[in-house]
Order: structure tokens, then C-alpha cells, then sequence
């Protein structure tokens, strides 16, 4: 880890550490699902070793979702070419493993005593890096790169929205989740992946009966309407329930001032797409979702620290960096390749977002003195149950974790819906 630091400066400030120190995890959930997938949970931690931390299940789940999305983009890289039906099965498997290790790693810091502020702003982080691959996924599972532009709105949907989650929670102090949610789309999108290893991802080229239209387009009108509902729920919570200060964020700042980030991310992104004279989207659209996903997670995980340390967000970021010259490159008419400044961008901002990870949780880990991936033997003489061990251990060996969706500060995954 510390190879891959920003060695020239501390990123997070010392009054920034001393507020995520005292940062509480808050959360409500009204999921129809998770109540019913708890006894799969507890089941699944209580088959766990104890030695096993938390940050550790979180990616390992994270390295297999990303791996199986991989996979499938090799064999239909613009969501085109019908994939392999073992790619998508395999999508499947990947998405249910990293879900239920997502639902489990905060039972685990509970098992262990190893809760901590760095195992939600770990699981967060992973779940802004998931949320791109598990978007892209879907779509080339439906086969959607026929319709370009559906491709774009629903991957950059699923961006926007796990960026608003996180907004509204730096605007209100508290993570909500509705009926339908996280848990929700994830089970549906590992279902798109099932019917098309099942039946084969032809059947989503099929016409319907009586309503003249695609198979594909049914899970794409509901993931449309459900867009539009958590859309509508976060602007009135980000314009209602601002808990600092005359109604600001939890840092004091407007509570409008995180629409900045996003915006120099999506509409960029949008921007370059439509104009591109080498359709560098349409030819290249795994890639420019991945490469933008990437900045889009950047910039999430920015604000994820800023609502953890109760201060204001930075608007500017390096990573940034491939977009505007992808941007600039157009208005000098492309004088270079613009294939050669995406795969730029991505290289980029994936370097980019690993290096400051990397960087952060090393900073924390120092200041709270734990261990990222380590839970450490417990010696003869302590208790056999960690959990009965004395609360101060995990300020000297917490692995990281939030805390459990059924006790206390609820541990829930934050990823705003990936269709």
C-alpha cells in the first residue's frame, strides 16, 4: 500500500481525522428483501472464521464482481455481439457472491469487535467501483449497445444515482433506503443475468406480443420509472432535510454544492459522446463507461469522506484530468486519436482512484492505529468470543467494517440502483 501513496502530502487533515473519529454511522432501511435474506446472512457469517477481517470479504467480493464483468465484456465489448451464456451465468454468480459478502462484512466487524469508520468508507468505496461494473453488465447482458443512447442513460443513471445516495446523506446525516432499493436492483439485475444464460441472450431480441417492442425494453421501462422515483426522493431530501445550519449540509456548506462534482463528470461525458467525429462511444463503449466510472467514483468517494469528516468538498480533482483533454482534443478538431486519450482516461483515473484509496485508508489506519486486512491472534488467556472482549481492542486492532444492518448504526450497502 504505501507504494502506490501520494507521498508528497497528507490528504486528509488532522481536524478531519478527529472528526471522522467521532463520526457515527447512521442509517434506515425499508427494504422489502433484506428482512427475508437476513437468515442467509446470519447463516453465512456464522460459518466465517474469526480471523477473517472484514475489509478483507468486502474485496474479495469486490475483486470477483469485477472479474466476471470483465469476462463478459471481453465477448461483447459494445454490448452488441451476443454473449456466451456461461459469461452470464458466471455475471450471476459473481454479482449474488459480492452481494452477500457486501451484506456480511459488517456482522463480521460486530463478531470481531473490529467495527471502525474505515470499514464504511472502505465498503462504500467498493461499493463505487461495483456499482459501475454491475451497470455495464447488465446492459451488455440485454445486448443494449443496438440503442447507444439507452446505453449511456442507464449507466450514467446508475453513476448519478449511487453519487445522490451519498449526497443526500452528506445533506441530511442520515443513509435512507426505500422499499425498493440497492438489495432490490441487485437480485434483478442478477436475474437479467440468469434469463440470459438460461434461454440465451437472443431472447431479449425477441418481439413481444401485442406491444410491438423488444423483450429488452420491459427491464428498461421499469429500471426507467424506478430511476425517476429515487430521483424525486433525492432532490426532496437534499432540498428539505439539510441538518446543519439553517438548513445546510452536515458541513454547514449548501447543500446544492455537491451537484459541482457530478456535473463536471456527466456532462462532459455527454458532451464528448455526441460530439465525437470518430463515435468514440458508440465504437468504444465499454471503455468510455469505464473510464468515466472510474472519475464518477473518484469523486464519490471525495464525498464519502467529506460527509465522514463533516467538511466542505473539493470541487477540482486531478482525475478529471482525461476528460478535459478528451474535451480540449475535440475542439482542436482531434489532432490526436480520441481512442488513445480514452484509454488514457481510464488508465488514469483507475491509477488515480487506487493511489488515493490507498492513501486515505493508510492515513486512517495510522490515526486509528488498526489494520486494514488483519484481524490479530488473540492470545491465550483473552476471551474465546471476541465479541465479549473489551470495546478499546478495536481502537488498536479494528480491521474495519461498519457496523450490522440489525444493531445499533444499520450496516447496508450504498450503491444507488445499478440497472
Amino acid at each position: 500500500m504505501p507504494l502506490l501513496a501520494y507521498r508528497e502530502k497528507h490528504i486528509l487533515s488532522a481536524q478531519q481525522l478527529r472528526k471522522l473519529s467521532e463520526h457515527k454511522y447512521s442509517c434506515f432501511s425499508a427494504s422489502l428483501l433484506d428482512p427475508l435474506l437476513q437468515p442467509w446472512w446470519n447463516w453465512l457469517v456464522a460459518q466465517t472464521p474469526l480471523w477473517l477481517a472484514p475489509n478483507l470479504i468486502t474485496i474479495v467480493g469486490l475483486i470477483l464482481n469485477v472479474v466476471t464483468t470483465l469476462i463478459l465484456i471481453c465477448y461483447s465489448p459494445n454490448g452488441v455481439e451476443p454473449p456466451p451464456r456461461w459469461t452470464c451465468f458466471l455475471c450471476a454468480l459473481g454479482l449474488f457472491i459480492y452481494q452477500s459478502l457486501d451484506s456480511i462484512d459488517g456482522k463480521q466487524a460486530r463478531r470481531t469487535n473490529t467495527s471502525s469508520p474505515l470499514g464504511e468508507l472502505f465498503d462504500h468505496g467498493c461499493d463505487s467501483i461495483s456499482t459501475v461494473f454491475v451497470a455495464l453488465s447488465a446492459c451488455v447482458s440485454c445486448q443494449l449497445g443496438h440503442y447507444p443512447n439507452w446505453l449511456f442513460f442507464q449507466c450514467f443513471c446508475a453513476i448519478a444515482l449511487f453519487y445522490c445516495a451519498h449526497w443526500q446523506t452528506y445533506v441530511s446525516g442520515t443513509m435512507r433506503f426505500g422499499r425498493i432499493d440497492v438489495t432490490e436492483a441487485q437480485f434483478s439485475i442478477i436475474a437479467i443475468h440468469l434469463i440470459s444464460a438460461v434461454l440465451g441472450p437472443e431472447i431479449w431480441l425477441t418481439k413481444l406480443p401485442y406491444f410491438n417492442c423488444e423483450t429488452r425494453f420491459v427491464p428498461l421501462y421499469v429500471a426507467c420509472g424506478i430511476d425517476l422515483i429515487l430521483t424525486l426522493r433525492y432532490a426532496n431530501c437534499i432540498l428539505t432535510d439539510g441538518c446543519g445550519k439553517n438548513g445546510s449540509s452536515v458541513a454547514g456548506t449548501s447543500v446544492l454544492s455537491p451537484s459541482i462534482p457530478l456535473t463536471l463528470v456527466v456532462l462532459p461525458a455527454l458532451m464528448i459522446a455526441q460530439k465525437s467525429p470518430q463515435n468514440i462511444f458508440t465504437e468504444h463503449a465499454s471503455v468510455y463507461i469505464l473510464a468515466f466510472g472510474m472519475v464518477a467514483a473518484k469523486v464519490t468517494n471525495k464525498l464519502v469522506i467529506a460527509h465522514m469528516t463533516k467538511s466542505e468538498m473539493d470541487y477540482l480533482d486531478w482525475s478529471l484530468l482525461g476528460p478535459s483533454l478528451l474535451f480540449l482534443n475535440q475542439y482542436f478538431n482531434c489532432v490526436v486519436p480520441e481512442i488513445w486519450l480514452l484509454w488514457f482516461t481510464l488508465i488514469w483515473g483507475t491509477q488515480d482512484l487506487l493511489r488515493y484509496c490507498a492513501q486515505v485508508c493508510l492515513e486512517i489506519c495510522q490515526h486509528l492505529r488498526i489494520d486494514l486486512f488483519r484481524i490479530p491472534y488473540t492470545p491465550k488467556g483473552m476471551p474465546s468470543n471476541p465479541a465479549t472482549a473489551s470495546v478499546s481492542s478495536q481502537s488498536n486492532f479494528g480491521g474495519g467494517g461498519s457496523a450490522d444492518k440489525n444493531g445499533g448504526a444499520a450496516h447496508r450497502k450504498s450503491k444507488s440502483k445499478a440497472h
